[in-house]
């Protein structure tokens, strides 16, 4: 009897505890990280920009780590939030999926909407949003930018450079070289950097010289 009681003492105590749901306001830390009732949380299987990480959209350059947290933000809108949790990552943070106070899952809305990426390396539950928000252009994709996990290792997104006159490649002169004979007949010669010469016109087509 003693032996039995013993046993499921053993099993009782090797039995791995059920995650409980962690509920209440919801302070938002950056744009894949809250904390809530003490507890600092991942967002499960998404990956946000970094505070400092910059992208670009058209000729503008956007902070993308700033806006990401203000989207979350808005997303929490400064409610109760219910996280479920997954696992405990390298930096004891709970990683969870959360839900705010509609029922939203939040990990979900913030790759819908384009200001997160689906961090396959964990997980492919969000890979469906991020290729909406990607088709439709939605946050980070109306522009470029390096994927969080990329920046994190050092990667820079290359500055655009501006754009060159198309037919100078320097000061907004034609590269047409040439001389003048003594009865005044200009000689041109073929420029080296010009990609279609015309031989009739004996100028470079369209100033389509090569930048």
């Amino acid at each position: 009897m003693r032996s039995l009681i013993f046993a499921l003492i053993l099993f009782v105590a090797a039995a791995p505890v059920a995650a409980q749901d962690i509920n209440g306001p919801a302070r938002v830390i950056d744009g894949d990280t809250i904390e809530v009732a003490g507890q600092r949380i991942r967002l499960h299987g998404i990956d946000a920009p970094e505070s400092k990480q910059r992208c670009r959209a058209g000729r503008s350059e956007i902070e993308c780590g700033k806006e990401a947290t203000k989207v979350l933000r808005r997303i929490i809108a400064r409610k109760s939030v219910t996280c479920e949790e997954r696992d405990v990552d390298r930096y004891g943070r709970i990683v969870a999926v959360c839900l705010n106070s509609d029922g939203e899952d939040i990990n979900a809305a913030m790759v819908a909407q384009g200001w997160a990426l689906a961090y396959r390396q964990f997980s492919n539950d969000y890979v469906d949003q991020e290729g909406e928000a990607r088709e439709a252009g939605l946050g980070m994709w109306r522009g470029r930018f390096v994927a969080p996990w990329d920046w994190r290792r050092g990667s820079r997104l290359v500055a655009a450079q501006p754009a060159r006159p198309a037919n100078d490649t320097a000061a907004g002169r034609c590269l047409i070289k040439g001389n003048i004979s003594s009865k005044g007949r200009a000689h041109l010669s073929r420029p080296r950097r010009c990609l279609l010469w015309s031989h009739q016109d004996q100028s470079c087509e369209g100033g389509a010289f090569l930048l």
